[in-house]
């Protein structure tokens, strides 16, 4: 069986990644690098135990920005990784340029060196579907590109850095919004405000329209799918990671209202166009004014204390920028996605996870 090394493996897909490894017994040994460590990292009760498994695992803490960390990362618990996995970038948006370049693009670049230096056969690069322009067309991998986040910008720079890396055999990988338990950025933010709602009896009025796709992948079939390419992408591609459910703001508020009993709409057309003719900032500062105080309010009535959790809206995601992605490339070799969309199951079992961890009030849903 092979030898993997996750890079970043103590975050929201890594632990994932993990897991899958684990459970399918498709890896000999893992070597986790991640500069936060796993024991405060709130993984699951499962994945604790998965992370304590020192004959299936090694934790390494180390900064991949510093090359020389890199390389002993690359030589620790004996080296000769078969397979490296990259998902070691930051994932907060509207940061400096300065902290994405060091954490995208300098991590990226150091560690496809490493890589290629140390005689890997396979590396894999996590980048993101904001590379593509913004456009309600989906998006396959020969589409136009135009970033249209800090994150897409650096994404995409470092997507060719690891091309730049001579006698390199990679593959990259562009998944649309990543879903499923311990996400905090992708449909989460969503649903705390679903929740909100709840808490207030007050119906739910949305930016934009109903059809603004929200296209996205549970991040079960993302670890499946990096392990699948491990094994059987071809090599200098890139894959889309997309599930079939062709996901819109119509169908996520569906969602919200099953499982939260809550009516949803969207803002009408004359609402609209006076809230957008005052800027982005503007309607940053309505959507947000309306939902962080309800929902610290709402943690302090129910005794949590301290979340993770948050229904604040990026500047850079609340502009109307859909996100469409055909992720049907990688079925051309064989791989099935096994979650067809959101759900309200299984968007329920993401706030079960946070309500066990104590980060979300299980009164709010």
């Amino acid at each position: 069986m092979a030898r993997v090394l996750v890079l970043g493996g103590s975050g929201f897909i890594g632990r994932h990644v993990v897991t899958y490894l684990h459970d399918n017994k498709a890896a000999a040994h893992v070597l986790v690098a991640d500069k936060v460590p796993y024991a405060i990292a709130s993984l699951s009760e499962n994945q604790l135990a998965i992370f304590k498994n020192e004959d299936f695992l090694t934790f390494k803490q180390a900064d991949l920005k510093n090359p020389a960390s890199v390389d002993a990362v690359f030589e620790h618990a004996g080296g000769k990784w078969d397979y490296v996995i990259n998902l070691a970038a930051v994932t907060k948006y509207s940061q400096a340029k300065e902290v994405y370049d060091a954490n995208i693009v300098a991590v990226s670049t150091a560690c496809a060196a490493a890589a290629q230096k140390f005689g890997v056969k396979r590396y894999i690069e996590v980048s993101t579907a904001q590379v593509y322009a913004a456009k309600n067309k989906l998006n396959a991998e020969d589409a136009p590109l135009k970033p249209w986040t800090g994150i897409g910008i650096a994404s995409l720079e470092a997507e060719n850095a690891v091309k730049a890396v001579s006698g390199l055999d990679y593959c990259i990988v562009r998944p649309a919004i990543v879903y499923g338990t311990s996400d905090i950025l992708g449909m989460t933010p969503r649903l705390i405000v679903g929740s909100i709602y709840k808490e207030t009896g007050e119906k739910m009025e949305s930016l934009y329209s109903k059809d603004l796709r929200f296209n996205t992948v549970h991040v079960t079939d993302v670890a499946k799918a990096l392990w699948f390419l491990c094994e059987n992408g071809k090599s200098g591609e890139i894959y889309n990671l997309a599930d079939k459910g062709d996901t819109d703001q119509g169908k996520v508020n569906k969602i919200l209202e099953e499982i939260f009993g809550i009516k949803t709409g969207f803002l009408g057309t004359l609402k609209m166009a006076a809230a957008s003719k005052m800027g982005t900032k503007f309607l940053v500062g309505l959507a947000n004014d309306q939902h962080l105080k309800p929902f610290s309010d709402a943690c302090k009535k129910y005794g949590i204390l301290d979340t993770p959790l948050t229904p604040y809206l990026d500047e850079e995601l609340i502009k109307e920028t859909p996100t469409a992605v055909d992720g049907s490339k990688i079925e051309g070799l064989g791989f099935k996605y096994d979650v067809q969309g959101p759900t309200a199951a299984n968007c329920k079992e993401v706030l079960d996870d946070f309500v066990k961890k104590g980060y979300f009030p299980k009164e709010m849903y």
